[in-house]
């Protein structure tokens, strides 16, 4: 046998090979798989909006379809009219002044969060992320040559993270500390004061934070979301942003995020980018455009919407035996712990985990969620209320209705 077709060879390379595939898409995945085989399954995995995109961003998307300048390839850091309409929005939203050269638009959120890492990391250094974690993160980190520690918070502390976690997770190779608000997938919102002594602290010990904004529109109640350089202008120097269009202007399938940051990493992530992807699709920057350049209308009727949700969705979850759901405060998911129910008979089964028992809701109430080992914290499970009302009752009853059977 030559050594080309040897038992032993690597076919796929370890750095490859080591990313997991995304839980929370494997689960929509099969979910919609199901339900072409014609069962009834509802899906609370997927997070995005159950809403179109707005008329007049799908308007101008397809005017830039009939404009021959959108037919070429345009600068890899992004259009300039968008790159100069970010820097406008940020300021309008979040307080926050820069400089179109600061910006770098990107193939979706994703694309934004593993650029910004590979931007900053060498081989080694230490990223501090606040657990539960949306699964992404981790991966990213990693393919960036760094290595995730994780600071794990419960429904204790409304899934939040203090300072003195961070601290105590912090060591000599400590580079960079992640900070989410609103959060997937838990809906945690930092206060503005909690904002400021984690951001304070990333100062004081000269670390780079990634922040991402990308929920910040979809808050409830009384919660704010709160900007980390705005807040804190000592700290734009080594503060990188992560947002996009994608949850605000219900535009998952657009692809467009962007990142904004001191220009040195800005110019490193765009070279990067130049030989990765090159320029963003130019029909959907222009989207974009529209959607950065006009009003928050939009967001706001499906803000009232997923608020409704929202509290229907905690209610019905609390009524089950042992579940215990916080009340989300931002995005448009639900976290609870179903920690009280492992190890009880249901149908005949004791699941052990909460993938265990997430197959069984699966299988038996026809309902796909995500557990909560895609997050880093076993023993709880997403769901996301963006999805319609009626779908909503209807899926969480039978939630309810199997695991009323839950048995000692």
């Amino acid at each position: 046998m030559s050594a080309a077709t040897s038992p032993t060879e690597r076919r796929v390379s370890a750095r490859i090979g080591a990313i997991s595939e995304s839980a929370t898409l494997a689960v929509d995945a099969k979910a919609k798989a199901l339900k072409a085989a014609g069962r009834p399954v509802i899906g609370f995995g997927a997070g995005e909006p159950d809403f179109p995109t707005p008329d007049y961003i799908v308007d101008a998307a397809a005017a830039a379809c009939r404009d021959p300048k959108y037919h070429r390839y345009t600068p890899a850091g992004g259009l300039p009219e968008l790159k100069k309409a970010i820097a406008e929005k940020t300021l309008r939203d979040s307080g926050y002044e820069v400089d179109p050269s600061q910006i770098l638009v990107t193939n979706g959120g994703k694309q934004a969060i593993y650029e910004a890492f590979a931007a900053v990391l060498d081989p080694g250094d230490e990223v501090i992320v606040p657990a539960p974690y949306w699964t992404t993160y981790p991966e990213s980190i990693r393919l960036a040559g760094g290595v995730p520690v994780e600071v794990v918070a419960d429904e204790t502390t409304g899934y939040r993270v203090s300072v003195e976690q961070l601290e105590a997770a912090r060591t000599e190779k400590t580079k960079v500390v992640l900070f989410v608000s609103p959060s997937n997938p838990t809906g945690s919102v930092y206060t503005e004061a909690e904002t400021e002594a984690i951001g304070r602290w990333a100062v004081e010990h000269g670390l780079w934070v990634l922040t991402d904004e990308i929920y910040e529109h979809l808050v409830y109640g009384d919660a704010v979301s709160v900007s980390l350089p705005a807040l804190l202008p000592e700290l734009r120097d080594k503060c990188i942003v992560v947002n996009g269009v994608a949850k605000t202007y219900a535009m998952t399938g657009w692809r467009v995020g962007w990142i904004v940051g001191p220009k040195d990493v800005i110019k490193a992530a765009t070279n990067l980018q130049s030989h990765a992807t090159s320029n963003v699709a130019n029909v959907s920057q222009v989207a974009a455009l529209a959607a950065v350049s006009g009003d928050l209308d939009a967001v706001a009727e499906m803000r009232k919407a997923f608020d409704r949700r929202r509290q229907t969705m905690v209610k019905m979850l609390s009524e089950i035996d042992g579940v215990i759901c916080p009340t989300p405060e931002g995005a448009f998911y639900a976290y609870p712990s179903v920690k009280g129910l492992l190890g009880k008979e249901i149908r005949g089964k004791r699941p052990q985990s909460s993938v265990e028992l997430a197959e069984l809701i699966l299988e038996e109430a026809e309902v796909a969620v995500v557990p909560g080992e895609a997050f880093g914290t076993p023993g709880y499970l997403r769901l996301s209320y963006a999805l319609g009302d009626e779908d909503l009752v209807e899926g969480v009853s039978r939630i309810q209705k199997l695991l009323a059977e839950a048995r000692d």
